[in-house]
């Protein structure tokens, strides 16, 4: 019979994309400009926004974006259109995705975020901070888990 920790040390280490994945995600609409997405940035102090369109996922856009493309322009950031500097092309995977697919799809594409799409509708992202946060917690309790497993063959072999 399997205890409930094996079982859940199991879990972790066959986790789903679900299990990592930020919920709420930020969105910005296509029609909005360069400035639009730099304040809202930094006011919900994160690095990227999903770009929609009625909706739906459309783009991607990064502070990367920002600093690359509106950089290099004459034009002031107000007058960027969104549309000149997100990134049309994203990559997704579904929340029922093991985390160790998402991560090759990261690693296969060079890709630092990855959408949550179920039926074509967002419902999430993962980034490398996600999988790395994920990562340390089954680090710190695989070695956990050693621990207790060193303390019982020690106290076995004492008692």
């Amino acid at each position: 019979m399997k205890s409930f920790l094996f079982e859940f040390f199991l879990v972790l280490a066959m986790g789903l994309v679900r299990d990592i994945m930020v919920r709420n995600v930020v969105t910005v609409d296509y029609n909005k400009t360069a400035k639009d997405v730099a304040l809202l940035l930094a006011e919900k102090e994160i690095s990227s926004l999903v770009v929609t369109k009625d909706g739906s996922p459309i783009g991607l856009v990064t502070e990367r974006d920002l600093a690359r493309k509106v950089s290099v322009t004459d034009k002031k950031a107000a007058d960027v259109p969104l549309s000149e500097i997100m990134s049309k092309k994203f990559r997704w995977v579904e929340p029922m995705t093991p985390i160790e697919d998402a991560v090759q799809k990261m690693l296969n594409n060079n890709i630092r975020r990855l959408l949550v799409l179920e039926n074509g509708k967002l419902v999430g992202i993962i980034t490398e901070t996600d999988l790395a946060r994920h990562l340390r917690s089954k680090l710190l309790i695989d070695g956990a888990v050693e621990d207790v497993t060193a303390l019982k063959r020690k106290v076995i072999k004492t008692g």
